[in-house]
């Protein structure tokens, strides 16, 4: 008897088949996985083993951090990015931004410092709870995502939109902030989670509204989706090109 005729799997019988084909990997850990108020910023040492770590591993891009949170940022995200060009790491690198100038002005220092584009993921988040928490309007929040991703892509920056909350979010809110990125000249945009609202429907839900959002637009060139805090599984099966790991 061949042994696939030993079991009979229910569980494959009429799952969702995952195209074949490569997905990459944005890793998380020297930003977002420093965020727990019980994990230490390591000395910059370390960081860079964590680096070469990753590149060694193949792990396609890694967040390095958000210079815009003050000079030891800075310092940090500097050596990182020159680490990167020094040893001619396959990695490539990613930085962090509130969705405003004074972030992303930074990130453009470095990167013309350095001698090597580095990716601004510039965040927002994107809920009615959020917006009330802030006080924010979708207005004022289509007027800084226009200003701030239109500035990082005048300075050869390019931009990864990254909204959070988004799995708590209307979809008017998502169609409207995802447009005014991409025709800012955002060719990545991040689709997170954040709170831990997700489930394996809603991301189903939830990415297939984001690329019929995309789709609509008929654009010439292709726009990257990335997924953040989500359930993975359910990500790349949606066809997510990316996924972000801390």
């Amino acid at each position: 008897m061949n042994k696939g005729e030993l079991i009979y799997d229910w569980n494959r019988l009429g799952a969702e088949q995952i195209a074949s084909r490569r997905v990459e990997f944005d890793d998380e850990s020297l930003r977002d996985g420093l965020q727990s108020p019980s994990v230490i910023d390591p000395p910059i040492e370390k960081k860079i083993a964590i680096l070469h770590l990753m590149d060694s591993l193949g792990i396609d891009a890694a967040d390095i951090g958000l210079p815009g949170a003050g000079p030891r940022a800075v310092t940090h995200v500097t050596r990182l990015a020159k680490e990167i060009v020094d040893c001619k790491l396959d990695i490539k690198p990613n930085c962090a931004a509130r969705t405003v100038r004074a972030d992303i002005q930074p990130i453009i220092d470095i990167s013309e410092k350095v001698g090597m584009p580095i990716e601004a993921g510039t965040f927002i988040g994107s809920s009615p709870i959020r917006q009330y928490a802030e006080g924010w309007s979708v207005e004022m929040m289509l007027t800084a995502t226009e200003d701030a991703v239109s500035f990082a892509v005048s300075h050869g920056i390019p931009v990864m939109y990254v909204t959070e909350d988004t799995t708590r979010a209307h979809p008017d809110t998502i169609r409207a902030l995802y447009t005014a990125a991409i025709e800012a000249g955002a060719r990545r945009i991040c689709v997170c989670d954040t709170v831990g609202h997700a489930t394996p429907d809603g991301v189903r839900a939830l990415i297939a509204y984001v690329k019929a959002v995309i789709h609509g637009m008929e654009l010439t060139d292709e726009i990257k989706i990335e997924t953040g805090d989500m359930v993975e599984r359910e990500a790349i099966t949606e066809g997510r090109q990316r996924i972000e790991c801390a």
